[in-house]
């Protein structure tokens, strides 16, 4: 009956006759539906929000990212009173994205707020490039990122270029749910809203070639890429950026080329999940190719593929990727004798901690934040006073080299891949052989994720139940090996299971729980922040003798894995 009475309100003149009329029907033939669609509000959580699509108070629609905008329209009216508010937005390829930019365009201008926008889909990176250099006051862009074509999303950006970090974003939650449907403006105001020109797209694409790729462009004619942008925004920047470069040898995979909403050649359009490359690894091998590349529908994630040892076509997970490109740029500053205490990198705590070993290694700062480019981004804007940005990753296939852009960058990130691979392959290496070159220098890790989706009401209150369990019921031992420290980041603590001690965390308070094991072994457990999942992050070690004996140093490390996931069952 409270769902029901939570319904009704959306039957009142304050919505349109469409939603209505749509709302009307669940409550007479959909309970299920309208159980999932108005059980909770659609959470506008510390980045944005992301969700089904449809009527509901726990979809994305007209009224949830009308109560958004007007939300943190009110917020940068007070932050930024007496100045001319200026807001850039930007959307991906997703159904309905476009028509949501309006919306979202028409709520802000309606509150006196200039809004920039384009003229069709850009890469969510693009966005972050076009706050700064606008001088804009905030950012937004439409997107679920590699989410089902159910989904879309809103994530907001600070005027730094970067998603918005403690304090403006729970002022911003504040603000938000502080409003009700008859408090959004949504009548426009024509005049401020402006399109922007094609300058911004060819002076982002520049920045990108200028920190992506390099003056020495041995072996850029020699090397093969495959490039696939899975029905996403890439395809207005990458092929684009990669000629700029120099690489000659690109091929696109033609039938993923073309935007859709619907991603209508894969089951997820994840490049982290081999099955989303298998067309991209189909036309490496019909073309010899050296490299693939796959980017997500907003092309702020790439998955990277090359050739191991025996030639075959693997694709890297994002630790690995990460770890090539993060040696690189460091290794780089020390040849040109610019390192220093000063410069650091930025990481997560799901991450592998290789980044820390490496950051050591070359006499840099590691710096660890919790999951989301948003924290990373808020180590720069801290930092950018007294100490140097190199490149920053996470686990889930991001990367961001320098600043030019505060969040995870494909585009950038694209092309330097394929210069470190044409640059190995001239010198007779590989990709691949520079990895295992830098686990033979430091440690060899291996890394495992399991994610359990667990939909509506019933699997949320299933995560809730297994988090609490976790906590309340911490094992001794995880396949037999002693559990030697907890870091529990809700209750802001790191427990010595040893001697029963424990430590403050300086972390923000996250519902995330890591296991420390006696062998070195980690098992990260945490709700997805974007979709209804819970994700258990394994990471396992060992010493590498030597690049030849990584398959069977592999092979054990892969060994480890399958025991720990087992005790989890």
């Amino acid at each position: 009956m409270k769902i029901i009475d939570k319904a009704k309100v959306w039957l009142n003149p304050s919505y349109d006759a469409e939603t209505r009329e749509a709302v009307q029907q669940l409550i007479d033939s959909n309970p299920k539906e309208l159980e999932d669609a108005f059980y909770k509000n659609l959470e506008f959580g510390t980045g944005g929000m992301r969700g089904i699509m449809g009527v509901g108070t726990n979809r994305l629609n007209k009224y949830t990212l009308g109560t958004a905008t007007q939300g943190l329209a009110n917020y940068l009216n007070e932050q930024f009173q007496g100045e001319e508010i200026k807001v850039a937005i930007a959307h991906d390829v997703r159904n309905n994205s476009r028509k949501f930019m309006q919306i979202v365009a028409d709520v802000l201008s309606a509150n006196n707020i200039h809004v920039y926008i384009f003229d069709g889909f850009r890469p969510t990176p693009e966005l972050s490039f076009a706050v700064r250099h606008l001088g804009c006051n905030a950012g937004i862009v439409l997107t679920a990122s590699h989410n089902p074509p159910a989904y879309n999303g809103y994530k907001v950006y600070w005027n730094d270029g970067a998603q918005v970090t403690p304090p403006h974003d729970e002022e911003i939650i504040r603000r938000v749910n502080q409003v009700k449907a008859e408090h959004i403006q949504f009548t426009a105001k024509p005049d401020l809203i402006h399109v922007l020109s094609n300058e911004i797209d060819q002076t982002f694409i520049e920045k990108c070639v200028q920190f992506g790729s390099r003056n020495d462009k041995k072996g850029y004619d020699d090397l093969k890429i495959v490039f696939t942008p899975i029905h996403g925004t890439a395809i207005a920047s990458i092929p684009e950026a990669l000629e700029e470069a120099g690489f000659k040898n690109v091929f696109l995979v033609e039938e993923q080329t073309k935007p859709s909403g619907e991603f209508p050649t894969v089951e997820s359009p994840n490049p982290e999940e081999p099955a989303a490359l298998k067309m991209a690894m189909e036309l490496a091998e019909l073309n010899q190719a050296d490299i693939v590349i796959g980017t997500d529908p907003d092309a702020d994630r790439l998955g990277v593929a090359v050739r191991n040892k025996k030639g075959e076509m693997v694709l890297l997970n994002g630790n690995q990727t990460n770890t090539v490109l993060t040696h690189f740029l460091l290794n780089e500053l020390k040849e040109k004798g610019e390192i220093n205490s000063k410069n650091f990198i930025g990481s997560t705590i799901v991450t592998s901690d290789i980044f820390i070993e490496m950051a050591e290694h070359f006499g840099v700062n590691c710096k660890t934040g919790l999951t989301g480019f948003k924290w990373i981004g808020k180590m720069i804007r801290e930092a950018e006073e007294n100490e140097k940005f190199v490149c920053g990753g996470e686990e889930s296939f991001g990367f961001m080299v320098d600043d030019f852009v505060r969040d995870k960058d494909s585009v950038t990130s694209t092309l330097l891949a394929c210069h470190i691979a044409a640059k190995a392959k001239n010198e007779g290496s590989s990709f691949y052989e520079e990895l295992l070159k830098i686990y033979q220098k430091l440690t060899c890790y291996q890394e495992a994720l399991v994610s359990l989706v667990r939909p509506g009401k019933s699997g949320a209150d299933e995560i809730k139940t297994l988090m609490s369990d976790f906590r309340e019921r911490t094992p001794e031992t995880i396949n037999g090996i002693k559990v030697v420290k907890l870091m529990d980041v809700q209750a802001g603590i790191v427990k010595n299971m040893l001697d029963d001690t424990a430590e403050k965390l300086t972390l923000p308070q996250s519902n995330v729980l890591i296991f420390y094991l006696e062998d070195g072994s980690k098992i990260c457990v945490r709700p997805s922040g974007t979709e209804p999942k819970i994700k258990f992050y394994f990471s396992v070690k060992e010493t590498l003798n030597s690049v030849e004996d990584y398959d069977e140093t592999q092979a054990k490390l892969f060994q480890k894995l399958k025991g720990l996931e087992q005790s989890f069952k």
